[in-house]
């Protein structure tokens, strides 16, 4: 067999970047806050859910599979009301791509994951962190990119992917 030409491996690199932005929609990333994107201000621990961070992770991953980021709310998850809930499962549904990822505050992730149940057809997984995005040593990164890989694996369900586990049932998962 003759050897492939450099010029032959790139173009069939490009066709295929080029085939899997066409045929493969972007998972989509809805933000609604949490520790995940929170800001801290003073050693009061003083914050503010700040501008989400899941763009500026997914690029310095170098994440070349096509997302967009969705941003819902900027809430402490203990502010979610059921209103909010609704809206998320409304959002949801009408997305038309079947691979969502969901950053959310741990504290009531369990209770969104239960409502988002009823949707059918598509996989979505929640994901957060115990320690904000923009500390140096946060669980954010290792937990999104936990999420990113599980979207695109899994089966049509609701999952949650946080500190190295990826479960159906969020009760599971202990929050230390």
């Amino acid at each position: 067999m003759a050897p492939v030409s450099r010029s032959l491996q790139s173009d069939g690199a490009d066709w295929y970047l080029a085939r899997m932005q066409k045929v493969t929609p972007p998972i989509v990333v809805i933000t609604t806050g949490g520790t995940i994107d929170k800001a801290y201000f003073d050693a009061l621990s003083a914050y503010k859910i700040g501008e989400p961070m899941v763009k500026k992770m997914l690029d310095v991953a170098n994440v070349t599979r096509p997302f967009r980021v969705v941003e819902m709310f900027r809430k402490d998850s203990l502010d979610l009301t059921d209103q909010d809930r609704r809206a998320l499962y409304e959002t949801v549904a009408a997305l038309d791509t079947d691979r969502v990822v969901i950053t959310h505050g741990t504290d009531t992730m369990t209770d969104s994951a239960q409502v988002l149940k009823a949707i059918a057809g598509k996989t979505i997984v929640f994901t957060g962190a115990l320690s904000p995005a923009r500390f140096a040593e946060s669980d954010a990164m290792f937990n999104l990119g936990m999420a990113f890989a599980a979207v695109q694996t899994l089966p049509a369900g609701v999952y949650v992917a946080m500190s190295g586990q990826v479960t159906v049932d969020a009760e599971k998962l202990g929050r230390d």
